[in-house]
Formats: structure tokens, C-alpha cells, sequence
């Protein structure tokens, strides 16, 4: 398989679930690659506006401590090869390979949605949570800045929050969420892989270094807003080996705690990390999803409730007790943060409150 510079995916093929057809290139342009002299073109981002009616999304899966989210994006130029989100292109008639790197959706309405809806009377305040299918940090969100947006009438709002990323650019947001964390509002979730920056910057090519997210961890906890760190996910003979040194590195950032996940691969996840194995790993992409194959009972991927988050059998035990080993040893751990939701009052509309 051939390797995309600055991107994950090596594949960029829409022969997916809804036998959309394949797209590996325009026209002839794979048949002029010889004639190139020099370095191929890097693929661009392009970003297309999105209007959605709403912007707050229920869940109800019961293995996932939040019931509303918040997606500011669709797609992510982080490009970790392993994101659960990539097949929800398939729905726009895009790959979840290298499209989902590159054609990005922005849905610059969202603050004037969440505004509206937080004003309905029968809105439910409960934390709503960021970062949950595509991260909220992205780099796109320099330029369009919807998260910071969205935080704002949060803020204003004093409605609670939960963010992940694995992003640093976290950071620029800190005066709004130092406001929300004096009010028990906000707690930050930022997920770090892997310390080795060779294997980061396959595993996740245009994410922010592994140093830049643990001394984001220590800006953040500094700052007083609560801070919890995600090994995830955790890929066997990868990055699995890093688990121990990862939590004693975010526990001294001053983390609260922390979780972790073994990889999943749902949908068009699995045939595009086995392309990604065999391009950046071969001489051991075989081992490794095999011990996949025993963390999800003879299956690529597991789909089902609890069991998709913790995986089975001996590896899935293995994995659990070092982690909690290691999560004793370093101090992590304790009361589980729970943000108010009694501060919460709607936001303002064209007519001014009078009291």
C-alpha cells in the first residue's frame, strides 16, 4: 500500500456499505504519476458549509455517560487512522479514507442553533459533551473558531460541558473555561496515544505532538480546570507497551485520571487500518490483528454495548489489570467529577430579560 504524506489513510475507496462506487483518483492521474518529476502534490482540505436545523444530538447508548453532544465539524484533518467516525462519510457519498481527512464539513450556524434551542422551554440540562465523534480542535477551527463560539453561550449560559481532544489548541480557550471550572461547569478530557513521535505521526499525522498535549494537560490543571487523560485507543504491539510511561507522564501534568479503550475498528475502520498495517507496519500487522481478533471474540470489531469499550478474554484482561496497576501506582483516580447543572438559565433572546 502506498503512504499519504501528512495523512492516515492510504486508501481512498467509497466501496462501502452503500456500494457507493470506487474513487481512487480523477480521471488518468494515477497513470501520469511516472511522468511527475519532484514530490506529488499534497492533497489540500477543502472545507464545505453545512447548515443542519439542529445542532444538539441525543444519545442513548447505555454504555456512554452523556446523553446530548455538540459536533461542530464533520470529517477531521487529524487523520488518525483508527477514528470510529470516518464511515459517517459514506453517508455524504465521500470515502472514509482520505476524504475524511480532506473534505471536511464546518457548520458555522451552530452557535445561532444551540442558542435557540437552549431557549425552548423543555430543553434538559445535562452536560453536553464535544469531541465525542470528531474533535472540536481540529485545525480547521483556527480559521472558523465554531467551537470557541459554542463555549461562549455555554458559558453565558452556565450550562455544564464536557470536552475531548488531542488538540493543544484547547489552550486558546482557557480564559472561557477557567470561568466555567470556578463553577464546577467544564472538565477536559485530552487524549494521548503514544509518547513516540514516529508512531504518532502515523497513527495520528496532523495531531499536535505528544509533548504540546501533555504540557497542555499541565496549562490546563494550572489553570484550575479539572483535566483527564485518554490512552486511547490502545492498538496491541504498537503502542500498547507505552501504557505504564504515558500514565506516569500525564498523572505528573497534574491529571486527574484517567481511561482507556482497546482499538475498534467498525465499518470501513478495519480495511483501512489493515492497509495502514501493511504500509507502515508489515512485519507485524499479521500479530496484530490477531490479537485484535482475541479482544473481540474471533472478530474484527464488536459492536455490541459495554463489551465494544473494555473488549474480552485474556487480553482484554491483561491490558485492564496493568492499567490499573499503573493508575494505582502514579495516583490517579478518585471522586468521578460531577458538574452542576443548577446555575444553568437561557440565553437571552432579541428581547432583553427585564429581571
Amino acid at each position: 500500500m502506498s503512504k499519504t504524506s501528512g495523512r492516515g489513510a492510504t486508501l481512498n475507496d467509497t466501496s462501502t456499505r452503500f456500494h457507493l462506487p470506487g474513487r481512487e483518483a480523477d480521471g488518468d492521474w494515477l497513470d501520469a504519476l511516472e511522468s511527475i518529476d519532484g514530490p506529488l502534490p499534497k492533497l489540500r482540505t477543502i472545507v464545505t458549509v453545512e447548515h443542519p436545523r439542529t445542532i444538539i444530538t441525543r444519545n442513548a447508548s447505555p454504555d456512554i455517560a452523556f446523553d446530548q453532544s455538540i459536533n461542530p465539524y464533520r470529517g477531521c484533518e487529524h487523520g488518525c487512522i483508527y477514528c470510529f467516525a470516518r464511515p459517517t462519510h459514506a453517508y455524504h457519498d465521500l470515502s472514509p479514507g482520505i476524504d475524511f481527512e480532506t473534505k471536511l464539513f464546518a457548520k458555522p450556524d451552530a452557535p445561532a442553533l444551540l442558542r435557540s434551542e437552549l431557549m425552548k422551554p423543555g430543553h434538559k440540562v445535562t452536560p453536553i459533551a464535544m469531541g465525542t465523534n470528531t474533535d472540536p480542535y481540529q485545525p480547521i477551527e483556527k480559521d472558523w473558531r465554531i467551537t470557541r463560539q459554542i463555549i461562549k453561550i455555554l458559558a453565558e449560559t452556565r450550562h455544564p460541558l464536557y470536552i475531548t481532544t488531542k488538540s493543544d489548541r484547547v489552550l486558546r480557550d482557557i480564559d472561557l473555561l477557567e470561568d466555567m471550572a470556578r463553577d464546577t461547569l467544564v472538565g477536559v478530557m485530552l487524549s494521548v496515544t503514544s509518547l513516540d513521535p514516529k508512531v504518532a505521526r502515523t497513527l495520528e499525522p496532523r495531531a499536535p505532538h505528544p509533548e504540546r498535549r501533555i504540557a497542555a494537560i499541565r496549562k490546563l490543571t494550572d489553570a484550575g480546570i479539572p483535566v483527564y487523560a485518554s490512552i486511547s485507543p490502545v492498538v496491541p504491539a504498537i503502542t500498547d507497551h507505552e501504557m505504564e510511561a504515558l500514565l506516569e507522564r500525564v498523572a505528573d501534568a497534574g491529571a486527574r485520571d484517567a481511561f482507556f479503550i482497546p482499538v475498534r475498528l467498525p465499518h470501513e475502520v478495519a480495511p483501512l487500518f489493515r492497509a495502514w498495517l501493511d504500509a507502515y507496519y508489515p512485519d507485524r500487522a499479521g500479530k496484530v490483528m490477531s490479537i485484535i481478533r482475541d479482544l473481540r471474540e474471533g472478530k474484527d470489531n464488536d459492536p455490541n454495548f459495554g463489551s465494544r469499550m473494555r473488549g474480552q478474554g485474556i487480553w482484554a484482561q491483561l491490558l485492564r489489570t496493568r492499567f490499573d496497576k499503573a493508575r494505582a501506582r502514579f495516583g490517579l483516580g478518585g471522586d468521578r467529577l460531577k458538574l452542576r447543572t443548577d446555575l444553568f438559565h437561557p440565553p437571552e433572546g432579541a428581547q432583553m430579560r427585564l429581571f
